[in-house]
């Protein structure tokens, strides 16, 4: 990791730079497959999934035999664990729920609002070099209470032709109406088009790199909605000498450890520690079997000295992070001042890997600085919010005339007239 002293805030911008391509870079290739799929349905899918996956599949649909065949090479204990962070999961975004919002704004005139379910949504489950099962999980739930009816799920298959058993265990486990193989742009375009295979639908959760990302974001353009840009991996770290050296590190790898792109940044008020996290990460990255691409990772990533804790939350707040880890003297002055992270992991016995697996909280969360604008994925994602009214006779009198004033304003006679109307009635 580099390390940088007292950046002047005049460089934060470029400091803070994400190590991704640019969408110019990846939009050409993303707008020909879409632009294949829309015309050739299942045959460019099958053709793209070849290409990518190494792999040519006569059926891309995951059949009941499939399912029941993964469930028994899931060993038990797994099973176990899948089944515990379900019921967090599950507990954590139950709890999410709310109540329809009812209020006479005036006498004779009611408004309320209530929540109904996105009928069809799609969820993208990275496989490649990290099947990520944990996914399904964090996707799939709240899908299932907020009361989704098509919950289509698609990730890409092995070179065998395969989806990791743990995936197809918890989909099966979670509810999911619909497993595809297919992975990539491909799959995003799948969803947003249909295909006599993928069904369309009408929303698209799921992380993936940044290719998928683009997808996503130009599935928007065809009327889909999605998540949110959802890209590499990114966490940053503010620690102070509180904190434990072994710990700060274990974190900064366990995501340097999800892709060459991901970035992990380290911003402390002492040098000791970020000399002494040096040290603890150059001797743990030894120790993985994915060191090759956390050390790719790592080589993107920044230890930052600031002299002061305002400085730092100032620093923290332009970043933006998806995965934000406070553990200094001062947890409470970061907790109540973060305006943009994702996710937050307070305290030396709160590792990032808890949110990613099993405390309850979601992990499909916006990356490359979007947690300035965008929340995570929640239950109110699956939800749509329906406003209603109904006004009396008493209510038309009592703000008719404020209409028709306001809609001359406008010269929009036909709105005054719809209130007009109605007055000369009551």
């Amino acid at each position: 990791m580099k390390t940088i002293i007292n950046p002047p805030k005049s460089t934060w911008s470029q400091i803070l730079q994400r190590p991704t391509k640019t969408v110019d870079d990846i939009e050409k290739t993303v707008t020909e497959i879409f632009t294949e799929v829309k015309k050739e349905g299942d045959k460019a899918v099958q053709k793209y999934t070849q290409l990518f996956d190494g792999v040519a599949l006569e059926n891309n649909l995951v059949s009941e035999a499939e399912i029941e065949e993964a469930v028994s090479l899931v060993s038990d204990e797994l099973k176990e664990a899948i089944i515990l962070a379900n019921k967090n999961i599950t507990v954590f975004h139950n709890a999410q729920k709310t109540d329809k919002v009812f209020v006479e704004t005036t006498k004779g005139v009611e408004c309320w609002q209530e929540k109904r379910p996105i009928q069809k949504v799609g969820l993208y489950i990275p496989g490649g070099t990290a099947p990520l099962f944990s996914t399904v999980l964090m996707l799939a739930i709240p899908a299932q209470i907020a009361g989704c009816k098509e919950i289509v799920l698609c990730s890409p298959p092995n070179k065998e032709g395969k989806i990791h058993p743990a995936i197809l265990f918890t989909a099966k486990l979670c509810g999911v109406t619909k497993i595809i193989k297919v992975g990539g742009i491909q799959a995003i375009a799948g969803l947003t088009f249909g295909t006599a295979t993928i069904p369309q639908v009408y929303k698209i959760f799921g992380p993936g790199n940044q290719y998928v990302t683009v997808a996503k974001q130009l599935a928007t353009k065809f009327g889909v909605a999605i998540d949110m840009p959802a890209g590499p991996s990114e966490l940053l770290v503010v620690a102070d000498d509180t904190a434990k050296a072994s710990f700060v590190a274990s974190d900064l790898l366990s995501q340097a450890e999800h892709g060459a792109d991901s970035q992990v940044i380290l911003v402390s008020t002492s040098k000791k520690l970020i000399a002494a996290v040096e040290i603890e990460i150059n001797k743990q990255i030894l120790d993985l079997p994915r060191v090759a691409i956390a050390q790719k990772a790592i080589a993107n990533s920044k230890s930052i000295f600031v002299e002061t804790d305002e400085i730092a939350l100032d620093l923290i707040n332009e970043y933006g992070p998806e995965h934000f880890i406070v553990c200094t003297n001062n947890n409470d002055f970061y907790v109540d001042n973060i305006a943009n992270a994702g996710s937050v992991f307070i305290g030396n016995y709160t590792p990032e890997s808890a949110g990613d697996y099993a405390s309850g909280t979601n992990h499909t969360l916006p990356t490359n600085g979007f947690t300035k604008a965008y929340s995570g994925v929640n239950l109110d994602s699956f939800l749509k919010s329906i406003t209603f009214q109904k006004i009396s006779k008493e209510g038309i009198q009592t703000i008719g005339k404020s209409i028709e004033l306001m809609a001359d304003a406008e010269g929009l006679q036909a709105h005054k007239n719809a209130v007009t109307i109605r007055l000369k009635t009551v």
